[in-house]
């Protein structure tokens, strides 16, 4: 990615910085360079089980980063790659060939056990999808962070918006990952931000009017040292053989002409140059300094700088080459993150972002306004747990009619649900299948070895085993809401009398609730008190309770 070795070679005009520098500014992501950073946290997720939770942490790493810069009162504007560049189709034919063999080596390796080899080879694998950065890009809307999507490369349009006012929406810097910025000419660059804030900065200005370590780009304009790396290599254009970034720098600071540097290589012998290398070459450097961005004003595509006689000669009236033209409609469509920039179809509407889990289904809430009570709820009204990234079929949905019948599941979760509730109406609301449906006690079998019992002290004094058992059985219900019978309504484990919210009954209730519980508190206080003194006996060494059970 980029031009190779161009950062190293760079180093010496290349110092530390922090984020927050750029408070109250505007700066520039690379979408892409981050995505690829934090799909390497869950590269094997991605490659075996894309649908997966755990292969969503890239999203995570992402939008870390973005707080991060807005902690530090810096204005993210996000900037996504859209459809491939005529002139890249080889690169990229290249890696896409690259990564399905990292794949294949992946999962043989993950098969025969060699998990740490296995998550090298899927990190080469990752390729990140539209559909991907689709979903980072819904999470952007519902934070209100600025996006746009690029019409083919992100770095051409991130060089175009710093190349703008701030009033114009332009941006003060770029945080990315690709050395490709510097070719396009932005101002200013941050390199290999950390979690923390900490980057290196690159400020084209300053290295134009700076001599460090021996290199010196006094002489140089923009045009000079964007054709220094195209000779050095780049994506579009892979470099002659024996020239590398310092070679390139060599021939560009002696000869101060691209029709020199380009002369003199074929020239010479030591040198291999093809004989369409320098039609390509002039291609490419058309492509950095005209290829096709969006214009967030004109809503419409546009040449990131006016476009050249010179370089329409070269193009030849090819200027696909820069970047194919759209309709205006569809540049937009594209930009505003609504259609795939590579397939040229709208994003699927039921693809879900990563957000906490909803209660998205009001209509539960809307029949007990209009009923009062929850029990006359129908299984057609359910309370949705919607995760994300699922398509509708993957939905589940948890009937209330679960939550109200007590001889349904009534899980903790089912109950703590009924709190969304309002409360009940009265006696002549309650639903007829409320009563079929109604809890009934049953009796335990006097063989089972779950039940309390107490130990007798001593041959002699052994109680009744009526009087000894406590049995769940004769617990009676707590009143939730919504009946004024104690019959119609659900049984809530471990509820204290004063656990029972006034929100949840209405005041009749109220008192079926306190009469209910009176009743409990008395059961408990005609236990034998030798039986209460023995089983509430705390062993004074360890502190625990004691419970003395016969089976």
């Amino acid at each position: 990615m980029g031009i190779p070795n161009l950062l190293r070679f760079m180093k010496p005009f290349i110092e530390p910085v922090h984020i927050k520098k750029y408070a109250g500014q505007r700066v520039g992501i690379d979408a892409y360079s981050w995505l690829h950073k934090g799909a390497y946290s869950c590269s094997m997720e991605l490659c075996m089980n894309p649908k997966s939770a755990g292969a969503r942490r890239y999203i995570s790493y992402f939008m870390h980063h973005v707080n991060l810069l807005r902690h530090h009162k810096v204005v993210p504007v996000v900037v996504f790659d859209g459809g491939s560049m005529p002139c890249k189709s080889a690169t990229d034919e290249d890696r896409h060939k690259k990564r399905e063999l990292s794949l294949v080596l992946g999962k043989e390796t993950l098969k025969q056990g060699n998990t740490a080899a296995a998550i090298d080879f899927f990190r080469k694998a990752v390729q990140i999808t539209p559909s991907m950065a689709y979903q980072l890009i819904q999470i952007l809307r519902s934070e209100n962070v600025e996006f746009v999507v690029a019409p083919y490369e992100a770095d051409a349009q991130l060089a175009y918006l710093a190349s703008l006012d701030a009033d114009q929406g332009g941006i003060a810097a770029v945080i990315t990952e690709d050395s490709d910025l510097i070719a396009y000419g932005c101002t200013a660059i941050i390199f290999k931000m950390d979690r923390f804030g900490k980057g290196e900065e690159f400020i084209m200005d300053k290295t134009l009017m700076t001599v460090k370590d021996g290199l010196s780009f006094q002489d140089f304009d923009q045009n000079l040292f964007t054709g220094m790396c195209v000779l050095a290599g780049c994506d579009f254009l892979p470099s002659v053989s024996g020239i590398g970034t310092k070679r390139a720098y060599s021939l560009v600071s002696k000869h101060k002409s691209i029709d020199l540097v380009l002369s003199t290589l074929k020239l010479d012998k030591r040198y291999s140059v093809p004989d369409d290398y320098t039609g390509s070459f002039w291609k490419t450097l058309a492509v950095f300094n005209h290829a096709r961005v969006y214009d967030v004003k004109s809503k419409s595509l546009k040449h990131l700088k006016p476009l050249e006689e010179q370089y329409l000669d070269y193009l030849a009236g090819d200027l696909d080459i820069l970047g194919p033209e759209l309709a205006p409609s569809v540049a937009r469509a594209i930009a505003e993150g609504h259609l795939n920039p590579v397939t040229m179809e709208t994003f699927d509407k039921l693809s879900r972002t990563i957000s906490p889990i909803k209660f998205i289904d009001t209509s539960a809430l809307n029949v007990v306004n209009q009923y009062g009570s929850q029990e006359n709820l129908t299984q057609e009204s359910s309370i949705t747990l919607c995760s994300s990234q699922e398509s509708e079929d993957d939905i589940v949905a948890f009937p209330v009619d679960e939550i109200a019948n007590g001889e349904r599941k009534c899980n903790k979760g089912g109950l703590a649900l009924g709190k969304f509730l309002l409360p009940g109406a009265t006696k002549k609301h309650s639903s007829p299948a409320l009563e079929h449906n109604k809890v009934k006690q049953k009796n335990t079998p006097e063989n089972n070895p779950f039940k309390k019992r107490k130990l007798p002290t001593d041959q002699g004094q052994a109680q009744d085993q009526n009087d000894l058992q406590i049995d769940l059985d004769d617990e009676e219900p707590v009143v939730l809401c919504s009946s004024l019978s104690r019959e119609s309504v659900g049984r809530v484990e471990s509820q204290d009398r004063n656990e029972v919210s006034a929100g949840l009954c209405r005041p009749s209730l109220q008192e079926s609730v306190e009469s209910v519980l009176n009743e409990r508190s008395s059961k408990r206080q005609n236990l034998p008190k030798a039986f209460r003194n023995k089983t509430n006996k705390v062993n004074e060494r360890s502190g625990i309770m004691k419970f003395f059970v016969r089976l």
